[in-house]
């Protein structure tokens, strides 16, 4: 889920050749129901942004994982070691 504009997120969808949808929330709800919605801090300057994370949602749509900040480098052997427990 993403703050940005769907117009925005269709860009980048068909830059990157995702085959699955993605989701705006330019009004943050969302975002901020799940806590991700928070006051960043780049070169000195604050700004509200998302953070990064990844939440696993089960078929019953109860959160069953979340993982905080994410990091890319051993991020998806982390998400396939959590689907497959």
């Amino acid at each position: 889920m993403s703050g940005d504009a769907v117009g925005a997120l269709v860009k980048f969808r068909d830059k990157h050749d995702l085959n699955f949808p993605l989701v705006s929330d330019t009004e943050h709800k969302t975002l901020t129901a799940y806590g991700v919605w928070k006051q960043n801090n780049f070169l000195g300057k604050k700004f509200m942004g998302v953070e990064r994370t990844t939440c696993i949602i089960d078929p019953e749509g109860r959160v069953t994982h979340v993982f905080p900040q994410v990091k890319v480098k051993g991020h998806v052997a982390e998400v396939l070691a959590a689907l497959n427990n």
